[in-house]
């Protein structure tokens, strides 16, 4: 990995005394970051080169009216990367549609750069960028999300240079991209619901390269396992018509090389491909030359991970498989956010510790939702092993946004794409979410596709929820269900997903980040009751909703964010929320689950059949209803002719379900068991659909026995506690959710009828 050069730079009049503001709440890193070169490590990991220079550190700084020019002194310093918002910055202001954010800097270039040209860099900055060197305009630049660069190779002067850039963000009062940011109190404040504080100007590292005048600009690889090959287009700048030689190896043993020309295709063979996977994610070192005949003129070193990812039935279900097979994606939602950096996370470790805690936890995915991070985010997750749902950024809600930022916004989409094209752990794009900013959906599904083969499309996350419209097209069909897990199911030509659920809401005293202002989908009144609810919306959709033919699912979310309290660890990331072994385990059984499956669970329809309970010490009780609320009962041979036809039920299809099963009653015929404020009991079909859903109940296995689940409560059972029956939900907080006993209540025996 490339490594920073120091002292490029002359450090702005009042440096020295420059401080960052009191963040509303501190991570473990907020002080760890230095002064002058924050986030030192060398920003793009899929294309090296050895000399550079980081930019980051104290630049002047000034704000002005959005229409006014160049300031005539800059009366702050601001710690770039960090977003004018944030307190890292050291500015921490409110920057609203009527700013314009300046910045300035000097440096001078290394000597032994000469005969090269030089670049500046930008990782992004959101969201319409400006950059003078030495007084003259090297380039402008709209997008918040991508990154971008400039030769400045002629502005140089040959001693002290000096940068300005202006930044001018309207966020949600324009018509970019914008994610989740609101112009809002950059402070801790009640409200803002699932929208946070905006990050404007500069947030990702600025660097200075050299480069030859004719240089790789980009690595584009796609790993293809059918032929054991790495197909490798190596993009140039002035380099049209020269040669490219591609050499993959393996701890410094060479694995296979290529030459080809540059901006085609280029396959490189590598025979007995170590596969990429979460458990296993073994990267290659790639190496690309640029050639002038023999003679090296550039080089740039990187990475790959070989892995596939596609489409395919399985067993006769649409799933996603990665390297072939399927197994189930279990992440969460990561939003990306910092309450001392906003955006922008205070360290590289800081960083990488999202990602980790996702592993910790046994999840296997990440669903990086409306932010596009910097690309040593993306190595993190192609280093630790996480399939990466990468969304592109929404544009404002409750608009239809007009041509020009359409414009822009697949422009901007489709930068994203080539720069992370490369990264083996991102498997889905996913573009657009609920129907903010919607248009177009199915038309911009099929360019993304034909844009990125490689990868899945989803058209629309969220396509059951707040108005959006699905596009009918992509790789996968994505419902929004909150708390769910619910109902999603594969279509002819779509696999399932459950693109978000859950929402278990619990504050940490001390970790709030407006104290009593945070909410949730769901509150949990003590840590235990968030990891029993937790930990059985996991089961339920491994009992479940697998089976039925969900494939991945996304939990909300990984962290607090601002007020929403949804996270499994605390905003400041000092607090994990949840046992950790327990949700690893949960994890991993539902992972191992999708890898072999347990055989379907059938129970014999057009037959009666009595249901007995299992749990230890209560098996002579059995399943009956009495003044039409169910209960169980001991029953016996010497039991009476009533009570033995109160427990006997006959199975049939279910009346809301064609999959699952509905039980009518032997003495009642067109009467069948439903829930109902819980409580079930013995009903007649009144032909409505919410009596058909509520009466029918989808067959689990249990040990011994079988488990019924709601059809419309999926996660909920049917359950015996103190001879009562109900619906009853792992972790709930009614009486009749106890824990104790709880997966042994809720498993039945299916026994011969005690009235046949």
């Amino acid at each position: 990995m490339a490594t920073a050069l120091v002292g490029i730079g002359t450090a702005p009049a009042g440096a020295a005394s420059w401080t960052p503001k009191p963040a509303p709440m501190t991570t473990p890193w907020t002080n760890q970051v230095p002064v002058d070169k924050p986030l030192p490590e060398y920003p793009r990991p899929q294309l090296t080169r050895p000399d550079w220079a980081n930019l980051n550190g104290i630049w002047d700084f000034a704000v002005t009216g959005r229409d006014a020019g160049q300031p005539a002194s800059f009366t702050d310093q601001i710690r770039v990367p960090f977003v004018a918002e944030s307190a890292l910055s050291g500015i921490q202001r409110k920057i609203t549609e009527n700013d314009k954010l300046w910045y300035k800097r000097t440096f001078t270039v290394p000597s032994d750069w000469n005969g090269r040209r030089v670049e500046l860099n930008f990782g992004a900055s959101d969201w319409q960028t400006t950059v003078w060197v030495n007084g003259t305009q090297v380039g402008a630049h709209k997008g918040g999300y991508d990154s971008f660069r400039y030769d400045i190779t002629p502005q140089l002067n040959g001693g002290t240079n000096t940068v300005v850039v202006s930044v001018y963000d309207p966020t949600q009062t324009g018509g970019q991209a914008v994610g989740k940011q609101r112009i809002n109190d950059v402070r801790p404040h009640d409200g803002g619901g699932i929208f946070y504080t905006a990050a404007s100007g500069i947030w990702q590292t600025v660097w200075l390269e050299p480069v030859a005048a004719a240089h790789i600009t980009r690595l584009d690889m796609t790993p293809n396992l059918g032929d054991s090959t790495l197909r490798v287009k190596v993009q140039g700048a002035s380099a049209s018509g020269r040669s490219a030689r591609v050499t993959v190896s393996s701890g410094g043993a060479v694995v296979g090389t290529a030459t080809g020309t540059v901006g085609s295709e280029i396959s490189v063979a590598v025979p007995n491909a170590h596969l990429w996977t979460p458990e296993d994610p073994f990267l290659y070192d790639v190496r690309a030359e640029l050639l002038d005949g023999s003679a090296v003129t550039d080089s740039a070193a990187s990475y790959t991970g070989m892995r596939s990812i596609a489409v395919a039935k399985v067993d006769g279900v649409l799933r996603p498989v990665l390297n072939g097979k399927f197994v189930f994606q279990t992440g969460t939602l990561d939003q990306g956010y910092w309450p001392d950096g906003i955006y922008t996370a205070p360290t590289d470790a800081a960083l990488k510790s999202d990602l980790q805690a996702h592993k910790d936890l046994g999840f296997n995915m990440v669903r990086k939702h409306i932010k596009v991070e910097p690309q040593r985010w993306f190595y993190w997750a192609d280093k630790l092993g996480l399939l990466v749902w990468q969304d592109m950024p929404a544009m404002d809600t409750g608009r239809s946004p007009d041509s020009a930022a359409r414009t822009q916004w697949e422009s901007e989409f489709h930068a994203i794409i080539d720069q992370h094209r490369s990264s083996p752990s991102l498997v889905m794009w996913v573009d657009q979410n609920e129907g903010w900013g919607q248009y177009d959906q199915a038309r911009i599904a099929n360019e993304v596709k034909a844009y990125d083969p490689s990868r899945l499309v989803n058209n629309m996350s969220g396509v059951n929820c707040c108005g959006s419209v699905d596009g009918g097209n992509g790789d996968v069909v994505d419902n929004h269900i909150y708390v769910g897990p619910g109902n999603t199911a594969p279509t002819a030509t779509r696999a399932a997903v459950l693109g978000e659920f859950g929402g278990l809401g619990y504050k940490v005293p001390g970790h709030e980040w407006f104290p009593g202002g945070g909410f949730s989908y769901e509150d949990q009144p003590s840590v235990s009751a968030l990891n029993n609810r937790f930990i059985g919306l996991l089961d339920s959709i491994r009992v479940g909703q697998l089976p039925a033919g969900l494939s991945a699912s996304v939990y909300t979310e990984i962290t607090d964010v601002e007020n929403e309290a949804n996270g499994l660890l605390t905003y400041d990331r000092q607090v994990v929320k949840v046992d950790t072994a327990r949700v690893k385990a949960a994890n991993q059984a539902l992972i191992d689950a999708s890898r072999n499956p347990a055989p379907p669970v059938t129970l014999p329809t057009g037959q009666y059949k009595s249901l007995r309970v299992t749990t230890p010490g209560y098996t002579d009780k059995y399943l009956r209803h009495q003044d039409a609320l169910a209960f169980t009962s001991v029953v016996g041979a010497g039991s009476d002719t009533v009570l033995k036809n109160d427990a006997t039920w006959k199975i049939v299809t279910g009346l809301g379900n064609g999959n699952c099963y509905s039980l009518e009653s032997r003495n009642y015929p067109g009467e069948y068991l439903r829930h109902q404020n819980f409580r079930v009991r013995r009903e007649a079909d009144d032909g409505s659909a919410l009596f058909k859903a509520d009466a029918t109940w989808c067959a689990v296995a249990g040990s011994g026995g079988v488990r019924l689940s709601s059809a419309n409560l999926p996660g909920s059972f049917l359950r015996h506690i103190d001879s009562e029956v109900w619906l009853a939900t792992p972790g709930g907080t009614h009486a009749w959710d106890n824990p104790a006993t709880f997966t042994e209540d809720t498993t039945w025996a299916v026994e011969a009828p005690w009235a046949p």
